[in-house]
């Protein structure tokens, strides 16, 4: 653990180090993943329009509405 008093310049070594230790994801894993996010979003969103509008359909229905 590091003490309150200890070098600035020494802290940002370190964070450097750390930072190249990092595996990143290469630019096509980058793309795939968003694609895969935007998609699943996509898919999530017509899925809850589908049930808000069959559960209002519905209720309409109970509650002798249009």
């Amino acid at each position: 653990m590091a003490s309150k008093s200890s070098n600035p310049f020494i802290f940002l070594q370190q964070v450097r180090s750390e930072a190249a230790k990092v595996t990143w994801p290469s630019r096509r894993e980058t793309m795939i993943s968003t694609l895969m996010v935007a998609a699943m979003a996509i898919l999530a969103a017509i899925f809850f329009f589908s049930a808000d509008q069959l559960m209002g359909w519905a209720v309409g229905l109970i509650l002798g509405g249009r």
